[in-house]
């Protein structure tokens, strides 16, 4: 099994970034969602309300992030805007601080996406813990401006038999992984828990529950209806206290920082849940 795609999403919800290589960092990969867009009272905005957030698409240059709406375009620096306004922000039940950018980056979303809108950036120094009914590391695990977990990984295969119960097959990008996994049987990631990517060990702690994010056509930006979800309840939903959960993926939490993970490398199983 080998490493086919590697996926960095700058800025929530808007478009991802295919790399060669990325380097994994306690919060994920670097630059994956260490921006994100806001209201007025710091709420994450998200393709769930605003589906045309997905045609901003990014891209990395020397020092900047490169966004495009069409012909227009913008770079925001990877640095932090030291004169930004401090705030606190929301991002489903967790609450922590970050910094604004300046006015014309502001002003700028807000016009692509016709209402008003901040962009903010996690401080270097922000600690957003990981539920810790799942951490590794205890209350050392943290994430990004991510739903929940650092990292998400998804099996080639899995998506070949979605595909195959759809009359319009799907491209991965409507599930935003960060690892694609080649060569592996269909849903055989429900079945690790420990697994090593070239030189790192990663924990599998969570499925990822899906919403309707994945209805969102990435080109388009618009909502197509009920698919995938329509067909994956039919065989990937379970019930848990009392709720129904859709789901496809599989979360990690690195064990270490540091090592650089690429296209084509090694995928190998250290623990499955069954042993």
């Amino acid at each position: 099994m080998q490493i086919s795609e590697i996926n960095i999403y700058p800025i929530k919800s808007l478009g991802g970034i295919s790399l060669n290589e990325a380097v994994v960092e306690e919060k994920g990969l670097k630059y994956d969602r260490r921006w994100m867009l806001v209201d007025d009272n710091g709420r994450f905005f998200t393709q769930r309300e605003f589906p045309q957030m997905a045609t901003l698409k990014v891209s990395l240059e020397s020092n900047d992030l490169k966004i495009s709406n069409g012909n227009d375009s913008l770079l925001i620096p990877f640095s932090e805007n030291e004169d930004g306004e401090e705030i606190e922000v929301v991002v489903w039940n967790s609450k922590l601080t970050a910094r604004t950018a300046k006015n014309d980056i502001n002003e700028w979303f807000s016009d692509a996406l016709q209402t008003n809108c901040r962009l903010v950036q996690m401080n270097k120094n922000s600690k957003r813990p990981v539920n810790p009914n799942y951490a590794v590391h205890t209350d050392q695990d943290t994430v990004s401006f991510a739903d929940g977990y650092p990292f998400l990984l998804i099996g080639e295969s899995s998506l070949d038999d979605l595909n195959s119960r759809l009359e319009n097959p799907l491209p991965m990008n409507r599930f935003r992984p960060n690892f694609v996994v080649k060569d592996a049987d269909p849903f055989a990631e429900d079945n690790w828990k420990k697994i090593k990517i070239g030189n790192e060990i990663f924990y599998i702690v969570k499925p990822c529950e899906r919403c309707v994010m994945t209805t969102v056509n990435q080109d388009k930006g618009v909502s197509e209806g009920k698919e995938p979800l329509k067909t994956l309840a039919t065989y990937r939903l379970v019930k848990k206290d009392g709720e129904s959960k859709i789901l496809f993926g599989q979360n990690l939490i690195a064990e270490k920082a540091g090592e650089t993970i690429k296209i084509g490398d090694k995928v190998e199983i250290l623990e499955t849940k069954n042993d």
